[in-house]
């Protein structure tokens, strides 16, 4: 299925996995932008591990507001990205892009697992991360 035929609607949450990719898939996508904010709307659980965490970056709260602004999220670390040596090669730099939105940055030590949730938003760090963020996910489904 193609991210633009997907309706908020049918669906009662959203997970999006890691790696590299939505660094550059993900981050000015108008559709999952769209469907994130429809699904925070809704109060619906949106759940973002690794570098999938950038996906949050331009998506908005009803107040027009950053999202993630004055919210506890994680993602991959910056020591993550310069211990796999993609630094100077991503175009951005989750941590960082957070903070800059107003997001509270949380870590745990690198390549262990650590979530955060706030509301609604659940974010895993890194690859470790993943089970338990999906519990989490999970967990709000029950």
């Amino acid at each position: 299925m193609k991210l633009e035929s997907i309706s908020a609607d049918a669906f009662d949450a959203v997970f999006y996995p890691g790696g590299h990719g939505p660094l550059w898939d993900l981050v000015d996508n108008a559709a999952s932008i769209s469907l994130i904010e429809q699904l925070n709307s809704a109060d619906k659980p949106v759940g973002v591990v690794c570098h999938a965490s950038a996906a949050l970056v331009n998506a908005k709260a009803a107040d027009g507001s950053a999202l993630v602004k004055g919210k506890k999220v994680t993602g991959f670390s910056n020591t993550e990205e310069d211990a796999v040596q993609l630094t100077d090669v991503v175009p951005l730099l989750v941590e960082d892009a957070l903070q800059e939105k107003g997001a509270i940055y949380e870590k745990g030590p690198d390549w262990g697992s650590f979530i955060l949730e706030d509301s609604n938003l659940i974010s895993g760090q890194n690859p470790a991360s993943s089970e338990a963020a999906a519990n989490a996910v999970l967990a709000r489904l029950r």
